[in-house]
């Protein structure tokens, strides 16, 4: 399950964890701009996991997940 949410100057993604046990905590992706943020609380530090990636980052990552195994460089 997921829940978008936009907001001022970002648009916010919920992904909920609904499998089998043991679940995840929450996962956030935050689109703005320049930027997107993944966060997930880590139960084992007590702390927020932060990763930030460019606009550029994200397309190679959305177009990694649909191709096999290999070397790519992107036209962006």
């Amino acid at each position: 399950m997921f829940t978008i949410e936009h907001e001022f100057d970002a648009t916010v993604i919920t992904l909920i964890d609904e499998s089998d046990a043991p679940l995840r905590e929450d996962v956030t992706v935050s689109a703005f701009a320049g930027q997107i943020t993944i966060e997930q609380w880590d139960p084992r530090t007590d702390r927020v996991a932060k990763i930030t990636l460019s606009p550029a980052q994200l397309s190679d990552l959305t177009a990694a997940l649909n191709l096999p195994e290999g070397i790519y460089r992107s036209n962006s």
